[in-house]
């Protein structure tokens, strides 16, 4: 009954949903194409019992990347199908995987659309990376006994509260599913708590953590740096949110009497954002640089990442790196790049979203928390010390070492469900 009154109102919003399209497609116009994807209505029509993996966004289709090559290189020839929700992800897909697997947006949450997706691509297993689940597209996949598997899944104390609000809706959804391989045990006692059956959860450990380094990627970052100036320090704003930014122009000033030749690398998170930082960048008098109109130079103060595609890049250039939605309350973003490429690394106080990944780097001193009250200092106290940066480095590069293994167990369990 609740899945019931949940697909009226859902209907009744639908004109909503699509004016929003609409009106963010003022700044991004990914928004305003391909929307009848949206209505189930497909581009593709690829081998039946193919692998479907949904990555809402850039997080979740790098977090995928990995075991989508793994499942490639293990089954060549099983088709794999990635729906995104936002247009950005559908870019990151499209850079990662080319034509290799077929990609469209994700259909609104309505039965009569899910009709239409399913009978078209026909998977054998659906793989939903992190937590993104809903009502009407769960019990489509029991009605067609379509194998689920939540995979790289977590589950923060505040969004347990948030599906606890709606446990009518929740707990069919848990009940559902066929398998949810979570991060840690921790988040998955948080499903269990919520009405997922103990035998149906599996601790795999993050996928984050198997972060695939192209193998020049150092090579490429350090001669990016002698265009820049070799020896000058480089600090990385990276995935920044709106109000991030503004605190490291702000700051500019006093780290720049420390660091007479600071170089501010800002990446903001979302491309809508770009002629925004670039604005507030030079309103503040500092000599600023896009990405896309060539290097930095030795001049430039402040330069503004407005390509998409190149964070390993852009990081593997820095010296150090502060974790972008953390300094305001968003939940944070992914440290294990930075770490993994042996760089020193910094998140703000909010990053609920990571907290298992950043308490473990924490606890082997391959990570800092730092606050927006005391970030001068603390931001001041790493540019100063490079062999403290240099430890810290070395610390989270042995740490992402250490627990790589979740993409080869994800790959595992998706073999026994599509056995079944």
């Amino acid at each position: 009954m609740a899945r019931f009154f949940y697909t009226v109102l859902y209907a009744l919003l639908l004109p909503l949903f699509i004016a929003r399209l609409w009106w963010r497609g003022r700044v991004n116009p990914g928004y305003r194409q391909r929307i009848s994807e949206r209505f189930g209505w497909l581009p593709h029509r690829p081998a039946a019992h193919g692998v479907w993996v949904h990555a809402v966004s850039v997080g979740e289709a790098l977090a995928a990347a990995p075991y989508i090559k793994a499942m490639q290189q293990r089954y060549p020839d099983i088709p794999v199908i990635v729906t995104t929700t936002t247009p950005t992800g559908s870019e990151q897909v499209k850079r990662l995987f080319g034509s290799s697997v077929f990609h469209m947006f994700l259909p609104y949450d309505l039965p009569i659309f899910w009709t239409l997706f399913l009978r078209r691509i026909r998977p054998g297993l659906l793989v939903v990376m992190e937590t993104e689940l809903w009502p009407n597209l769960m019990a489509a996949c029991e009605r067609r006994q379509l194998p689920v598997m939540l995979a790289n899944a977590r589950l923060s104390p505040k969004s347990a509260r948030g599906y606890a609000k709606f446990a009518a809706l929740t707990r069919p959804m848990l009940q559902r599913l066929s398998l949810v391989a979570a991060q840690n045990a921790s988040d998955g006692q948080r499903f269990i708590d919520l009405g997922l059956a103990e035998n149906k959860l599996e601790i795999t450990g993050s996928v984050k953590f198997d972060v695939d380094l192209p193998a020049d990627v150092q090579r490429r970052g350090a001669a990016l740096r002698a265009e820049w100036g070799a020896e000058r320090k480089v600090l990385a704003l990276a995935s920044s949110h709106a109000g991030e930014d503004e605190q490291l122009l702000a700051l500019y000033p006093q780290l720049q009497a420390a660091c007479p030749d600071l170089l501010l690398l800002l990446i903001p998170r979302h491309p809508e954002r770009f002629d925004a930082v670039s604005r507030a960048a030079k309103q503040a008098g500092l000599i600023t640089r896009r990405r896309s109109a060539g290097s930095a130079g030795e001049q430039c103060q402040v330069y503004v990442a407005d390509t998409m595609g190149e964070m390993l890049l852009l990081l593997a250039a820095a010296d150090l790196v502060l974790m972008g939605g953390s300094l305001i309350e968003h939940g944070g973003h992914n440290p294990i790049e930075p770490a993994a490429l042996g760089k020193a690394t910094l998140t703000g106080p909010h990053y609920m979203n990571f907290a298992a990944i950043v308490d473990q780097l924490v606890a082997q001193q391959a990570l800092a928390v730092v606050t927006p009250e005391t970030l001068a200092g603390d931001l001041l106290r790493y540019l100063t010390a490079p062999e403290l940066c240099r430890a810290m480095g070395q610390a989270g590069a042995e740490v992402v070492a250490d627990n790589r293994g979740a993409v080869q167990r994800l790959v595992g369990l998706s073999a026994n469900l599509m056995q079944r």
